[in-house]
């Protein structure tokens, strides 16, 4: 409550529920959220708000939607990753971020937040990231932003991942975001997965056939198929016809029960679920817990579709953090 009125947000690409938590967490209320993923969607309904709808943006009428005091999107950044093949604005996901603007243009809301992928700064040699700025800046009546590369390991979650945010106030409020400082709590794998309730739901465990559990053997915490010495029944096909090395490859990474985890992902083949130092996949509320989504919160679907929202989303305490400190501004 901000002098006596509940502070509303509303939400584009809302996934299952991610940035909503936080918000939630936060203080506000949620007055509208929208994604076209019908499993997110059904997930968000049930642990976030009811107040979402399951709908491509490109057909939502935006000058309809309400006023909200704040606006959040993690517009899709399958276009703008190192891991794709980031095609940024040319691609067929990366013009989506402009029905943000033009939600933006029509409502004005006192604040925006924006989140997306550390690559999205050097896709087209940067001219993408430049616009997308120049567009949020002069959106509506003018916006004060603050863009910064979160490393959110450093703010106490149990993951290595790195992602700018934008924060924009709206100009006529006088008011510019300041970048939380990090908490230096580094919270590491082994403590994230500590103590999972038996009543947790999506903590199904995979079936690996044997030449992958005996793969994983050889792999030490921490590192991945390219970084260890296997038989040459266990190698990969890539590694059989001497492909190059790929120090960085997700392929059968292991989390080191040590330190954070590498960064949760939404989807990919075989060998990219990311693994456990036991030899096996991660479970899904392995992978919630590393995004830290509280235990009770239940994602809907099948064992791939819960992997893919959970890769999507933002992590919950990123998300709280940033909206708390932007509660304190307002």
């Amino acid at each position: 409550m901000l002098g006596g009125v509940m502070t509303t947000v509303g939400e584009f690409f809302c996934g299952a529920g991610g940035m909503g938590l936080g918000a939630k967490q936060a203080g506000f209320e949620h007055k509208f959220a929208i994604d076209y993923e019908f499993d997110a969607v059904a997930s968000f309904s049930l642990n976030v708000s009811r107040n979402v709808l399951c709908a491509d943006i490109k057909e939502v009428d935006i000058k309809e939607l309400p006023y909200v005091d704040g606006f959040m999107y993690g517009f899709p950044c399958n276009d703008f990753s190192i891991l794709g093949d980031s095609k940024g604005l040319e691609g067929s996901f990366g013009g989506l971020y402009s029905y943000g603007v033009e939600y933006l243009n029509l409502h004005s809301p006192k604040f925006f937040v924006a989140e997306n992928v550390g690559g999205i700064s050097s896709v087209n040699e940067g001219e993408a990231f430049k616009k997308i700025l120049a567009d949020l800046g002069e959106a509506g009546n003018g916006y004060t932003l603050t863009v910064h590369k979160y490393k959110f390991e450093e703010y106490g979650i149990p993951q290595k991942r790195h992602r700018f945010v934008i924060v924009g106030m709206r100009s006529d409020l006088g008011l510019k975001f300041e970048v939380p400082e990090p908490s230096g709590q580094i919270v590491t794998a082994e403590e994230a997965l500590a103590c999972i309730p038996s009543w947790a739901n999506n903590h199904e465990f995979a079936k690996h056939p044997a030449k992958v559990v005996e793969r994983l053997s050889y792999i030490k915490p921490g590192e991945n198929v390219w970084q260890t010495h296997l038989p040459e029944h266990l190698m990969l096909k890539e590694q059989l016809e001497q492909k190059q090395h790929k120090a960085m490859s997700n392929r059968y990474r292991k989390t080191h029960p040590n330190k954070p985890a590498y960064t949760v992902t939404a989807s990919g083949g075989g060998g990219t679920h990311g693994y456990h130092w036991e030899d096996r996949a991660l479970t899904n509320r392995e992978r919630a817990r590393f995004q830290t989504f509280p235990d009770w919160f239940t994602f809907v679907g099948g064992k791939e579709s819960v992997r893919k929202q959970i890769g999507m989303a933002v992590p919950v305490l990123g998300a709280r953090i940033i909206l708390e400190e932007i509660r304190g501004l307002l």
